[in-house]
């Protein structure tokens, strides 16, 4: 056990297990104003999972891909090329080359100790690290994340198949990749692999279109962007077998062994250089001493509205493991609710907690995939006897000039009793700064009435805004 400071330190006020970004925030929103003390317990690297292996690297290797894809689409833009040495160098620098040192600074220089060791609960506000006790004299929190979920199916494993790490972490480019699912990790590593080489690329998805969870119209475009980038979608097919006689060790990012053979559920077989597995996410919670506490020693940790186990007011869960919404932001939203929580009840005042907030998301894919809040089929699900519109966002001036062969929508989804927004999605190049607009709206209960007043700048993406509004009046008048 080594601690960054305090070397012989066992208690503090807060402890943290889990050094990634909604570690680090709790750490930080329940010390910063109030007096308390924190640790910060990290098994890996200080800044985790989004840092090292998934927001950060992914997005470092999309970007040059996105500019090369908007070099070809303008007029009088000439020899744009990637160059796959450049990028990869780019995207370690991104990564710090997995050195954590920044991160450390950053947590030691506000006051927050670190400690590298594995972390567990070890009874009620007791932590074992390696061995050592430690006590919080007021709260813990678990934000150990996810790691991804490799399905049994036969010979799957044994293949020792790439997974998301390997993705945003590749060092050797495959002639060949077959990628199994269809949901935001595995779309972006399509968009990126194919840009940076790989020649042959099939993505094969259980459900009936890529990116199942948002409108149908975002998993079309993508699929259609796909197919015309030369990648091939098998969609409403399932991997039932795979065979890799020859398996390596080589490390994170390298090709694994030797030709890989994958039948699918169809009968017919795809033979690639490297399998990659993007098929959902498991928490990491099997090791976290739950049991010591009367939890459930597996699977996602359930909390209340204060971010706080039921039964449990000294234990709290951020982030990914909780189930709630597996994404940096969020993961980030509900450590600030936390730390609050943790610093208000230590001073004895009210402790705040979490809006059942719109969540937020963009998927990097060329075209880019954003959206906030419900989608029509969600609305629905929840009782909302919801009014829709849509729009084609190749249409509007702003994407007129962005590219020439512009291809994009966007649809709105509004509560009729209130008249404001509870979801919105969009598709379209350059459309990922649209997202917090519709998460403003949707937060803020912006009756449409209103949103007429909130005049988008011309010509940009956000004229689409107006759009939607005039084609929902034209609508509701042709009624």
């Amino acid at each position: 056990m080594n601690a960054s400071l305090n070397p012989d330190k066992t208690e503090w006020d807060v402890i943290v297990i889990g050094g990634g970004p909604p570690g680090e925030v709790a750490a930080q929103y329940a010390t910063q104003h109030s007096g308390l003390d924190a640790v910060l317990v990290e098994k890996e690297l200080v800044g985790g999972e989004c840092s090292y292996w998934a927001c950060m690297p992914s997005k470092g290797l999309l970007r040059p891909i996105e500019l090369v894809n908007d070099a070809a689409d303008v007029q009088g833009v000439t020899g744009a090329t990637v160059d796959v040495a450049a990028v990869l160098a780019r995207r370690d620098t991104i990564v710090n080359h997995h050195d954590d040192t920044s991160q450390v600074s950053w947590a030691t220089g506000v006051g927050i100790d670190v400690i590298r060791g594995h972390g567990r609960l070890a009874g009620e506000k007791t932590v074992e690290v390696d061995g050592a006790r430690l006590t919080a004299r007021h709260a813990v929190v678990l934000a150990t994340g996810t790691r991804a979920n490799v399905p049994p199916i036969e010979g799957l494993r044994e293949a020792r198949p790439w997974v998301s790490r390997d993705a945003t972490n590749v060092h050797e480019i495959p002639r060949r990749v077959v990628i199994v699912g269809g949901g935001v990790v595995a779309c972006e590593a399509a968009t990126w692999l194919r840009g940076l080489g790989v020649e042959e690329l099939t993505v094969v998805e259980g459900g009936r279109r890529l990116l199942g969870k948002n409108e149908p119209f975002a998993g079309d475009i993508v699929g259609e962007a796909f197919a015309k980038a030369g990648i091939t979608v098998r969609t409403g097919t399932r991997v039932t077998a795979v065979s890799r006689p020859d398996v390596n060790d080589a490390g994170e990012g390298l090709i694994h062994g030797g030709e890989v053979t994958v039948t699918l559920s169809d009968g017919s077989t795809v033979t690639a250089d490297e399998i990659l597995v993007a098929a959902g996410r498991t928490p990491n919670s099997d090791d976290l001493g739950l049991d010591t506490v009367g939890l459930e020693a597996r699977g996602y940790v359930a909390v209340d509205d204060h971010l706080t186990v039921p039964g449990h007011d000294w234990l709290h869960v951020v982030g990914d493991l909780n189930g709630r919404a597996l994404l940096t932001h969020m993961g980030k939203y509900q450590a600030r609710i936390a730390g609050e929580n943790i610093a208000a009840r230590a001073a004895g005042e009210p402790a705040p907690q979490a809006d059942r907030a719109p969540v937020p998301q963009v998927t990097f894919t060329d075209p880019e995939v954003g959206s906030a809040g419900l989608t029509e089929a969600q609305a629905r699900e929840a009782g909302l006897d919801v009014e829709c519109v849509e729009f084609d966002l190749a249409a509007l001036a702003g994407t007129y000039v962005l590219r020439d062969h512009y291809v994009g929508r966007a649809k709105l989804v509004l509560d009729p009793a209130t008249d404001t927004l509870v979801g919105a999605t969009f598709v379209g190049s350059a459309i990922a700064e649209l997202v917090h607009s519709a998460t403003v709206a949707i937060v803020g209960n912006v009756p449409v009435s209103d949103l007429w007043h909130a005049v988008p700048s011309y010509p940009t993406i956000s004229e689409g805004w107006l759009r939607l509004l005039e084609t929902l009046d034209q609508q509701r008048r042709g009624k």
